[in-house]
């Protein structure tokens, strides 16, 4: 079990670390570790977070290598597809004594079994929405390594708050029972509500739960990232043990990721980029713009490159995008979807309606793609369709009612 370590920081929302303040602070925090001839899982982000992860692993391996036993990166792809080789060394760099391994979340063989996490405190953290045992799977590796350090960023997130911390775990190397029970968990209570909360929120608290079961030693270095191409492309960087870490770095990007508008738009383009490479990620950037649009306004999701809604996920087709209680009033229908993938599909509909009884859906916001996939696919899942090749941003930018977000998906637009 890992003490409870105080996060240590350098770095703040006014400024931008350098390259070897963070190399040099890496450095510091691991000489004084206990893992000589012991052996480090480290954790990282896939390529839909941006961080820059080759300083970062860098420092960790020029710190632990010739030191531990074995030192492994595993990356976090919670259900994302796998990163070929030429993606992985270009994502994380490489380095002798070092396996670079995806999460194969497709393979039972994947996993450990933690335990259980009682249907009581499911049903506590829910306010009594759900229940039922929750099984925790997580991939063995975190299991047969002594010491597990997390390396990734922290940012507003749809389902659990803030990112980062124990949800490298859970669910980024977890198996599907705890991921769907987290992800519809924040449905229920929905992404407006969760999106952007630096404090403990039930979702948080559960994946928490999760990561007590784990028996290596858990520590974490949480970033911040910054839109400079100076210095290190980060605010900041905390080290600590898992919650306090995240907790240092969530205050900064609270300051950072998060930009508050003084009047509703009627109409958000998110300019997606190229990180995002289906609508399954792509969709951050609705969550992320959701609360600055007007009732009855409309988010357009501008992405050319993206051709595909969900390559892992084939059961978004077969039910589509709709708001949280079109799914909840009809649930023996609907009960037998991976949850994670309801959760999906209501945090992109955002808020909504629906009366069972008429069965008329009211989403409070439209949503519309204007990428690569064709208008009877959007239309099949219940979104607007625009051609992206009628799309001229430097237009739409001059209209007053329309807020043009680039590189949407991180930053967090809320109203005053």
């Amino acid at each position: 079990m890992t003490a409870t370590i105080q996060a240590v920081r350098i770095g703040g929302a006014d400024r931008v670390l350098t390259a070897r303040e963070v190399a040099d602070f890496i450095a510091e925090r691991l000489a004084g570790l206990d893992a000589d001839g012991r052996s480090v899982c480290v954790l990282v982000p896939d390529a839909t977070r941006v961080c820059p992860l080759p300083l970062l692993v860098g420092a960790v391996h020029r710190a632990l290598h010739g030191r531990v036993s074995r030192l492994t990166v595993l990356i976090a792809l919670g259900t994302h597809g796998a990163m070929s080789a030429e993606a992985l060394a270009a994502h994380v760099g490489t380095y002798p004594g070092v396996e670079v391994r995806n999460h194969e979340w497709w393979d039972p063989a994947t996993f450990a079994n933690l335990g259980t996490i009682p249907a009581s405190r499911i049903e506590e953290l829910s306010g009594g929405r759900m229940s039922g045992d929750v099984e925790v799977l997580l991939n063995r590796a975190v299991v047969e390594h002594d010491i597990s350090l997390v390396v990734g960023p922290v940012l507003p997130h749809e389902v659990v708050g803030m990112s980062g911390g124990n949800k490298y775990f859970f669910p980024g190397v977890a198996g599907q029972g705890i991921i769907d029970v987290s992800h519809w968990l924040g449905a229920l209570i929905t992404s407006a509500e969760i999106i952007g909360t630096t404090g403990l929120t039930p979702v948080r608290a559960l994946i928490n739960d999760g990561a007590a079961l784990i028996p290596a030693e858990k520590y974490a270095f949480s970033v911040v990232t910054a839109e400079s191409a100076e210095g290190s492309g980060l605010h900041s960087i905390s080290f600590g043990d898992c919650v306090s870490s995240w907790a240092s770095a969530a205050e900064i990007s609270a300051a950072t990721h998060v930009t508050y508008l003084d009047r509703p738009y009627r109409r958000v383009l998110s300019l997606i980029p190229e990180m995002y490479d289906e609508i399954w990620t792509g969709a951050k950037g609705f969550y992320k713009v959701e609360p600055i649009v007007a009732d009855d306004g409309e988010v357009i999701l501008y992405a050319p490159h993206i051709r595909e809604i969900a390559t892992s996920h084939p059961q978004i087709h077969e039910i589509g995008y709709h708001c949280r209680d079109y799914f909840v009033k009809q649930w023996d229908a609907f009960a037998h979807v991976h949850w994670g993938v309801l959760a999906h599909s209501t945090h992109l509909r955002g808020a909504g309606t629906y009366d069972a009884d008429t069965g008329v859906e009211r989403p409070r916001v439209r949503v519309t793609l204007a990428t690569g996939i064709p208008e009877e696919v959007c239309r099949a899942v219940n979104l607007g369709y625009l051609d992206p090749a009628t799309i001229d941003i430097a237009d739409y930018a001059t209209d007053p009612d329309t807020l043009v977000v680039p590189r949407a998906g991180e930053v967090l637009f809320r109203l005053r």
